[in-house]
Order: structure tokens, then sequence, then C-alpha cells
């Protein structure tokens, strides 16, 4: 028996329906495996799969964003679903239509671009058909993981029957706070009553509560007063265990405090001004680091390294590396390189456990016209600086022009942001859940520094270039001397470089 899932990535069919060439055959698969609407567990064997070839077979284990239905009046047809993009994607934006109603499709051909959280993607056909309905306008926002965006249908004279089709029906709001409201209506009986006058008073409005971090989190979840809720730890203190109790037993929730609002600002006074719509990878950007500066306990270490070896070699090596190396793929090398060593700062948190990586996939942020971008170099301390180099200027190149590949921009376990071209000296930067650290490169400055091999006769200074860098950590994960050891590492590549070839 084989699972398959209605909800999927474009990947999942591939090929299979350009190698049969059949869109009917592949009709007659989905349908034997349609219920309610949903794709239920189906056996190959029952459903006469001998002739399919393998690969198709492979795939079909995996979930599909393709459904086929057949309804009342209209003919057999595909649904097509927003596709999930990305690992993080919920909801995506249709940028752009790439082909119309009436349209013939085959395998490979691009339906739409559909902006993710991450980048504006290309959503390729996996089906051959025409299309008969474009269910969204272009430009529409957050269409929802699942929503059903167009219409596929086997015949062209099929095409007109769904001149009126409107889609899915929205799912009906539920119903909570209707079951919420009916025992409101309910008299309190006397028991009761009694147990919420009887409800403890330790402490007053305006007196300290002693409360654990852990239940006071849980409180303010559940918008549950604090004054009213009796403690069983050490001095009166109020435990987890103290509020889950009160939450059973029905003590009074905090009634939720409306704001006062804010003063309206005369707008005019400033002047003209302009109003530019956020785009969802700089809504995603917002609320994700929001997210990391209020959930993550950042701190950082800063390192000064001498870059004067570094630039010496990466001289030499282009004078007959076919991609040229620059500073930052030698940067990411010497971070891969001081990750492998230090595997706390290439790790994950996971609640009740650290997931340590055991190869590094570098994320690299790239500023763009349409936003930061973060692809993802993969096994970078694994890979050679000619290879990591080539790589960086391709991903950059395409992420500039916004044709980045999901894969390409996922699976990230550290990042690097290099400022440095900028002219930057100093900054740091927000760690990129759910990776525990972010290293912040400024660029280089010439610096009088001790000339620790002078002579007597020699002068006791030199000029040397100096870099700072500033590793950003999730303190959960990364203690100080952690970082201090990774720093260390860090710069025992970089001014040591050969050490990055061997």
């Amino acid at each position: 028996m084989y699972h398959l899932s209605s909800k999927s990535s474009r990947h999942l069919i591939s090929k299979s329906l350009a190698n049969q060439g059949s869109f009917t055959r592949f009709n007659k698969f989905i349908s034997a495996a349609i219920t309610q609407n949903k794709l239920q567990l189906v056996s190959f064997q029952q459903m006469n799969m001998m002739s399919l070839n393998k690969t198709f077979q492979r795939q079909c284990l995996m979930s599909v964003q393709a459904r086929h239905f057949a309804s009342g009046d209209l003919p057999n047809h595909i649904k097509l679903e927003m596709p999930n993009l990305s690992p993080t994607m919920e909801k995506g934006n249709i940028a752009k239509w790439m082909k119309k109603e009436g349209d013939q499709i085959k395998p490979g051909d691009i339906l739409a671009s559909i902006e993710t959280d991450k980048a504006t993607v290309d959503f390729e056909m996996q089906e051959e058909g025409y299309i008969a309905k474009l269910l969204f306008p272009e430009g529409e926002k957050d269409v929802k993981l699942g929503q059903v965006v167009a219409i596929i249908v086997e015949n062209k004279d099929d095409v007109a029957k769904f001149k009126d089709f409107k889609g899915d029906a929205a799912p009906a709001a539920p119903k909570q706070e209707q079951k919420q409201a009916a025992p409101q209506q309910q008299t309190s009986s006397p028991a009761q009553t009694q147990q919420q006058q009887a409800a403890p008073q330790q402490q007053r409005s305006g007196d300290r509560i002693f409360v654990s971090p852990l239940a006071k989190k849980l409180a303010e979840e559940q918008s549950l007063d604090l004054s009213q809720v009796k403690g069983s730890g050490p001095n009166d203190r109020i435990i987890k265990a103290d509020v889950e109790e009160a939450l059973k037993s029905g003590v009074q929730k905090q009634p939720v405090q409306k704001r006062a609002a804010a003063p309206q600002i005369i707008l005019d006074a400033f002047g003209e001004y302009e109003d530019v719509q956020n785009s969802n990878i700089r809504k995603i950007i917002a609320e994700r680091l929001s997210y990391s500066k209020q959930n993550i306990p950042h701190y950082y270490v800063t390192v000064n390294v001498n870059v004067d070896n570094l630039l010496k070699l990466r001289g030499k090596l282009n004078t007959s590396a076919k991609s040229k190396i620059s500073v930052n793929d030698m940067v990411i090398k010497a971070a891969s390189l001081a990750s492998v060593k230090v595997p706390e700062t290439n790790s994950e948190w996971r609640s009740d456990f650290i997931r340590l990586y055991r190869n590094v996939n570098m994320s690299v942020a790239v500023q763009t016209d349409h936003g930061l971008m973060v692809p993802v170099v993969t096994n970078t301390n694994l890979k050679g600086l000619e290879e990591i180099a080539s790589e960086i200027k391709d991903l950059a190149a395409r992420a500039r022009e916004n044709k980045l590949k999901p894969d390409e921009i996922s699976g990230g376990t550290f990042t690097i942001s290099n400022l440095g071209m900028f002219g930057v000296h100093n900054f740091s930067a927000i760690v990129n859940p759910p990776q525990a650290c972010i290293l912040a490169v400024s660029a280089a400055q010439k610096t009088v520094v001790v000339d620790e091999h002078a002579k007597d006769s020699d002068s006791p200074y030199k000029i040397a270039s100096l870099m700072n860098v500033t590793l950003s950590s999730d303190h959960r994960i990364v203690d100080g001397a952690i970082a201090a050891q990774w720093g260390q590492e860090f710069k025992k590549y970089i001014e040591n470089p050969e050490f990055m070839l061997l």
C-alpha cells in the first residue's frame, strides 16, 4: 500500500506524464484514489499499475499538487493548487501569469511566476492539456497553500464549459466563538460561584508576584491574571503546575485592555510622500527577523584578523583560476572549516535537543532590487575555493534576476553577511532562524600595528590590513567560550590561508 497526499510540490509528478504521454492514464490512476476530494491509501496492484514505468511509480509515492475531478455537468479536469515552493511558505502571490485561458500546455511549460516568502519562483507545469480557467487575477496576493489556482482539461472543446467556474467555496469560518459563547448564557451553579469567590487573593494589584519564567509565559498566552493564582513553589512562587491548575479550575482570566488610540498625525505636515507596497519577501523578512530578535538571546563576539597573507594568496590563485576568487569566497571557506572544528556554531535549537549538522550549508546574504535574498551553497566545507567562487557568482546573479529555485534558498546551516564592499568598518547581524550563528564581515582597513618580527635596525611598526568580523550567536546553543574558540579557528584560517588548501 502507498500513500498519496493532495498537498505537494511541483516536482513530485516529475516527468511521468511526459514519459507516459497519456493524460487519460494519469486521470484513471488518480481518480481511483479519490475519496472525498482527498487522495487515500491506494494499492498499485489493485489499479493495474504494471504498465507504468518504475519512475512513475516512485514519483506517485510522493505528494501531488494536481487533483483530478469530475462533477455534475463538468467534464474531467485537474485542479492545480498553489504549490509549496519553500519550506516556510504558507501563502504566495501570483506575480504574473505566463499562460492564458485556452492555451495548450505541456510538461516543462511555465504557468506563472509565484512570489513566495523567499523569492519569485517559476511554477513549472508537469501536466499536459488546456487551461480552462485561471481562478485568480495577475497580481493576486496571499493565496494560501493548497488553494486551487487553475483548471486543466484534456480536450480544448471542454474549455468553454468552465467559463463560469468559480472554484472551491471558501472554508466555513470556525464556530469556536459560538461554542464558547453558549456557556455564558447559562447560570453559574452555586459550586462554581463559590469556587470563583474562593479564588486566592494572595497578591493584590500593585504587589510583586513571584513567578517562574515558564509559568509567566503560559499565563500571558492564556491571558490569566496571576494575582488570582496561589503559588506552590518556594516562598509561594507560582510555577507552571499552578497556572495549569488555575486554568483547569476556571480562574477568571485577565480582561484584555484596549490601548489608547495613538494621536492622529497629519501627514501633510511632513510634505509629499510615497507609500511603497510591501512585497511578500519584505513582510517575511520583517516577521522572521522580528521573531529572531525577540525570541533568540543574541550575543556578539568580535575578532580582528590580518588579511595580508590571504590577499597575497588570492592574487596568486587568480592568475590561473577559471573563476576569479574573491575575499568573500575565502571568508566562506574559512568560516566553514571553523564551524566543522566547532560544531555548535553549525547547529539548530530544537527545544528538547540541539541538532548538530555534519556539513556546512552556507547561506550568503545578497542585496537585490527586490529585497534581501539568501541563496545557499551546500557542503562548503568539502568544496574548493574555485568551486565555491563559481557557485556564488551563479547564485548571486540569478538572485538579482529573481530566478533562484526553491532548493537554492533553503537548507542553510550558517549565514554570512558581508558589507565590506560598502566600506563598513563594523556591524553586527541578526541570527537567521533556525540557525545558531551569523557572521558579519566588514571592510579591511590599513592600520599601523607592532611588527613582532622587526629587527633592531628596522622600524618596530608596520602597515597591516585588518578586517573586523563579528559573530552573532544564539546563546541557547553557543556559549561565550565556544564563540571565542570559533573566532580563534576562523582567525587561524584567514591569517594562514594555505591551511584552507589542505
